[in-house]
């Protein structure tokens, strides 16, 4: 990877490599993965099937794929010791920081480089399965085991809940993982191409994707919307509050995005999915926070190109399928497995030592250390 030209602050403008995984259109509110436009497969298409198109390149023959079903039940079972450190983390942990310590177990002792489809799958199979272990343990439940005749979706809320989830939950969650299964060069996966391009294993590099979620602007930000509308409550109350937190220059969370200059593709579907499943009251609190949240931060920024991103509708469909906001962002990183494991191994394909370069903004270089006189 090489460095095209010169950006600010953040990288913008910096064209850091090539991939024919995702396609992120800013400008137009578009994202295509391998050429298809998620707007024509979601809702409808297996997550399955979309981990098919993301990791061989086309489609599947047939929905759910095959191959991707047959690969991920034949990921051998978790090892006991493996079971018994994870039913040893502290409990005060967040789900996040127990995933955290989660992932490094995943690989085999002595783990190295190149990265392979086979640790991909394990990736995906087995940390949805872990981190409901956690959770479960962590609430006092015993765990419970993954079924083969669950969808990925589906096993994600019964291992969590023990109880088989609605289908409408069910559709809602699948398309939520199709929608965040990869999304160009994104903070996470740029961590994770980073480590790969060390010669480090896979592992580890999803370990430094996985590190970059904590922070509330790359996947941490559904739970704080959570909070916003708990916080409002009522959507007589959203003007009043949105005013006090623009005056002492707090986030609105949920709105403007670094890449999406228009309409965020991803939101507009979550916002369609959230009508099937979210609860009316929560839906319309929502919409009335959203569209005041927007009306008056354009107001005072008319500039400024905000539209919803994907956090916001994210967090209305996570909660309404039950899942509780500290597992926000560890269901962003099940989503996420997939693109993560595509994008290590299209780096490791053509891989070079990603190195950029800084301009240099301290004292000159020909400073002298300062010495004290002799005899004082």
């Amino acid at each position: 990877m090489g460095t095209s030209s010169r950006g600010g602050s953040g990288l913008e403008g910096v064209l850091v490599g090539r991939s024919a995984i995702s396609w992120v259109g800013g400008e137009t509110g578009e994202l295509a993965y391998r050429g298809y436009d998620v707007r024509e497969l979601v809702p409808g298409v297996p997550y399955e099937s979309i981990a098919h198109l993301l990791l061989f390149g086309e489609p599947p023959a047939s929905d759910p794929s095959p191959e991707v079903v047959r690969a991920l039940r034949a990921v051998p079972p978790v090892p006991e010791l493996v079971q018994r450190a994870v039913d040893g983390l502290p409990v005060d942990r967040t789900p996040l920081e127990a995933l955290g310590a989660i992932l490094p177990l995943l690989g085999e002792p002595g783990t190295t480089y190149p990265p392979r489809l086979e640790q991909g799958f394990r990736l995906i199979r087995r940390m949805p399965e872990l981190l409901a272990r956690f959770v479960r343990r962590a609430s006092g439940q015993a765990p419970v085991p993954p079924r083969d005749d669950l969808s990925h979706a589906a096993n994600y809320l019964w291992m969590l809940r023990g109880e088989l989830p609605a289908p409408r939950a069910v559709n809602a969650l699948e398309g939520y993982l199709d929608l965040l299964a990869d999304h160009g060069m994104n903070a996470s996966t740029f961590a994770l191409r980073i480590a790969i391009s060390t010669e480090s294993d896979f592992f580890s590099a999803a370990s430094a994707a996985l590190a970059t979620l904590k922070g509330a602007v790359h996947g941490g930000a559904p739970s704080r919307v959570t909070e916003m509308l708990d916080a409002i409550g009522t959507p007589d109350r959203a003007e009043a509050w949105i005013r006090d937190r623009m005056a002492r220059k707090e986030v609105v969370y949920g709105l403007g995005h670094r890449v999406y200059k228009t309409e965020d593709p991803r939101g507009l579907a979550l916002h369609a999915i959230a009508r099937t499943v979210a609860h009316p009251d929560r839906l319309a609190l929502a919409e009335a926070v959203e569209e005041t949240a927007l009306r008056l931060l354009r107001g005072a920024h008319p500039r400024a190109r905000l539209f919803t991103n994907v956090e916001y509708y994210s967090a209305v469909v996570m909660e309404a399928v039950g899942l509780p906001p500290s597992l926000f962002t560890p269901t962003f990183a099940v989503a996420r497995s997939v693109g993560w494991t595509a994008q290590a191994l299209e780096q490791a394909a053509d891989n070079r030592l990603i190195r950029p370069d800084v301009e240099y903004t301290g004292p000159p270089p020909n400073r002298r250390w300062p010495r004290p006189v002799p005899g004082r």
